[in-house]
């Protein structure tokens, strides 16, 4: 068979970023030992390795099995191990118990990975005639998408677990001394926004998830949105003026999880008597915990690990909301805006909800996103720990309100 050029080429491209995310995943486990990428800190995170092993069975379950002929699976009991929630699929080992699995080993895999890249680019370099490419390339590429969504979740999970280690260790120490912003927030300016008839949703170019679409239109009443994230300087003023004790501030459930679970500040923060403290960190102030392990509080550097609960609390406290989501995709470029994609994500006052016309993707992928759509809340933005392509304005990332350990943080709006 002799390929057409364009397909040649869109398998050519198509290899090339498939080697580059596989390879990311990899460099992103790199500075964990063995006992790092075991460990599971909570039944909603996942180990390291579970996380390596999972996006490879999503090429060979999704991909290899149905459509590489004469594929031979790497280990058949991988089937039931690496599944995460695809009932179609059959059963699989429970969520909560993902951290037991000390077999297979790290090493072996790294040998699954292995097994199935290869497979994948022998597949993408066979010839692929016109009806075959439009059976692969789309698997391909939400493959790729879905590890990229994995590559987050992997350094959000380590980073709750490492959070869990009295010793505090840090994911990667930073190269040299952390930069320091300044030390008085700049003041908030409100953006005021018209309003009316808006368009949202994907546009149709380039790769999207399927609770993206369909594109429609949404009513937005007149709203002023703020120009900047809520910063750590802003919310320590919360905590200093007793936010997590008044009960006035809180939706019902948010200050029964304030009861339940003693918050007292965002997860990662470290009060200055804290015994896990060096003598020296126990000198400053609040310290935070992240990927390059403890650092003072710096004041205009947005507050993060807030859960939807906390973000609606400081927005009450401040006299405002948060934005609904299709608020804050309307705002997205305004004049004078800033911080949108890339810092943290941003809790919007949205039900996760299906759009108007919703269809979910064809085949297995169809469990992807459609049936999580209830008890969860919409965020926006997408953080530091994000991949690029991730932050587009019409993503839609979702979590169960009291959730906590994400990049999480806040923006606030207000009725005009």
């Amino acid at each position: 068979m002799t390929l057409s050029r364009p397909i040649t080429q869109a398998a050519s491209a198509l290899r090339d970023r498939f080697r580059e995310v596989r390879a990311a995943s990899l460099a992103l486990a790199a500075p964990l030992s063995a006992e790092d990428q075991c460990i599971q800190s909570m039944p909603d995170a996942s180990p390291t390795k579970w996380h390596l092993a999972h996006t490879t069975w999503f090429f060979e379950t999704v991909l290899l099995q149905p459509h590489a002929p004469g594929y031979r699976p790497f280990d058949t009991r991988f089937h039931y191990l690496f599944n995460s929630y695809y009932e179609a699929l059959g059963p699989r080992h429970p969520r909560p118990q993902r951290g037991l699995l000390t077999r297979p080993s790290v090493d072996e895999v790294h040998a699954y990975r292995g097994h199935v890249d290869e497979a994948v680019l022998r597949l993408l370099d066979s010839d692929i005639g016109d009806q075959d490419w439009a059976t692969i390339e789309p698997i391909v590429t939400l493959g790729l998408n879905h590890e990229q969504q994995h590559q987050e979740l992997l350094l959000t999970d380590i980073l709750h677990a490492l959070s869990c280690n009295p010793l505090l260790p840090a994911y990667k120490p930073a190269a040299g001394p952390a930069l320091r912003l300044a030390a008085v927030p700049p003041a908030m300016r409100w953006l005021p926004q018209p309003g009316g008839m808006v368009q949202v949703g994907h546009e149709g170019q380039g790769f999207a998830f399927d609770n993206e679409t369909p594109r429609h239109q949404a009513l937005l009443q007149p709203y002023a949105i703020a120009d900047r994230l809520v910063n750590c300087g802003d919310y320590a003023q919360f905590i200093a003026d007793g936010g997590y004790q008044r009960p006035e501030l809180w939706l019902s459930d948010g200050w029964a999880a304030v009861q339940a679970q003693g918050w007292r500040h965002p997860a990662y923060w470290i009060e200055a008597n804290d015994p896990r403290l060096g003598t020296q960190q126990q000198q400053g102030g609040w310290q935070v915990f992240g990927l390059h392990g403890v650092r003072p509080m710096e004041a205009d550097a947005p507050v993060s690990q807030l859960s939807f609960y906390e973000a609606a609390a400081y927005a009450e406290w401040a006299g405002a909301r948060l934005p609904t989501e299709f608020e804050w995709e309307a705002a997205f470029d305004a004049p004078g805006i800033s911080q949108m994609a890339g810092h943290v994500w941003q809790w919007t006052r949205s039900s996760y909800d299906p759009y108007p016309g919703f269809r979910p993707m064809p085949g297995i992928a169809a469990e992807y996103n459609g049936k999580f759509m209830v008890g969860q809340l919409v965020l926006r933005g997408g953080s530091v720990a994000t991949p690029a392509g991730h932050t587009r304005p019409s993503y839609r990332n979702f979590f169960p309100p009291a959730a906590r350990w994400q990049f999480s943080g806040l923006r606030l709006a207000k009725d005009v």
